[in-house]
């Protein structure tokens, strides 16, 4: 059992393990690419937002991606800035705010698929159904998908951490650069069979939902455009799935490398590195892949800067 003698509800976070030399480029960079995920985030949400043009419900449930990202990217990037710059032994945190810190990281993971599965349902509707998708994708469809993608989320999350919360603690060191679900149940001594039990559930649930849900969307997708003799019609199904599909492997694979590199706790420096880029990859790219790849949003931004230079 560790010696509390820094407080009950205070943790010890290790982070990344960086020399002093090298502290300082980690934090630069580290920074920068937070500030560009805020900015290119946010402004996708500030373009959408602001064109009339853009207010349809491909473009409304893509709002939730960068929402996310952005939330993603906040919960965690801010508090390892600091740390870098902070003596390993005085990264101490709140286990309050270290809860509330693997709420928000588990939030962003899993509605980083809830997020790409109602949006694989809209362009499932817009492709196969087109005659009906005005009908379908109504306003109020498309805030019931965007509730249920957070709702979903945010009760699964709940009981996931409600399960670490009870248990009684002996430990308060955290084994990681950022508090999760994981670092908080290892700070117990009892039984955690529940937790394990209920995590793997958890993870075959999402996983299995979310890859399920796409594989078959986009079979009848691929399906519908091999009958679909319409150039046109294929083209922009291409686009818009090819874009789509870029982005949920960027997740997965992350995702995955993330969950191998927990069996191996000899490359727990590794794993650090893998963990982080979980939060800051997909964000990053999200929003570059999505400004450049669909034709709408690229061509508004691109106007919004003409405008400025012209002016």
């Amino acid at each position: 059992m560790e010696n509390h003698s820094y407080g009950e509800n205070v943790l010890l976070l290790e982070g990344l393990k960086v020399t002093q030399q090298s502290s300082y480029p980690a934090f630069i960079l580290l920074l920068l690419i937070y500030i560009f995920i805020m900015v290119t985030n946010v402004g996708l949400v500030v373009v959408i937002g602001l064109e009339k043009s853009l207010h349809q419900p491909m473009y409304l449930l893509f709002c939730n991606l960068p929402i996310n990202d952005a939330l993603g990217a906040t919960a965690i990037v801010p508090r390892i800035l600091r740390d870098i710059l902070v003596a390993d032994e005085k990264r101490f945190i709140h286990y309050t705010e270290c809860a509330i810190q693997a709420f928000c990281a588990h939030i962003y993971g899993l509605s980083s698929h809830t997020v790409l599965i109602i949006m694989a349902f809209d362009r499932y509707v817009a492709i196969c159904n087109p005659l009906r998708y005005a009908s379908i994708m109504t306003t109020r469809m498309v805030v019931i998908l965007t509730l249920s993608a957070w709702g979903a989320s945010s009760l699964l999350v709940s009981i996931h951490l409600g399960l670490s919360v009870r248990l009684l603690r002996c430990r308060a060191r955290i084994l990681n650069p950022f508090c999760d679900n994981p670092s908080l149940f290892k700070l117990s001594c009892e039984d955690i069979s529940v937790n394990n039990i209920y995590g793997l559930g958890f993870t075959v649930l999402v996983l299995g939902s979310s890859i399920g849900s796409s594989v078959l969307t986009y079979l009848k997708i691929a399906i519908v455009c091999l009958k679909n003799r319409s150039s046109v019609l294929n083209s922009k199904a291409l686009q818009t799935c090819s874009t789509h599909l870029s982005v949920y492997v960027i997740m997965v694979v992350s995702g995955f490398a993330n969950i191998i590199m927990h069996r191996f706790p000899e490359l727990s420096d590794y794993r650090k590195l893998v963990v982080i880029l979980f939060h800051v990859g997909p964000p990053a790219l999200n929003a570059v892949i999505y400004g450049l790849q669909i034709r709408e949003i690229r061509h508004k931004i691109l106007s919004k800067f003409q405008n400025k230079v012209s002016v």
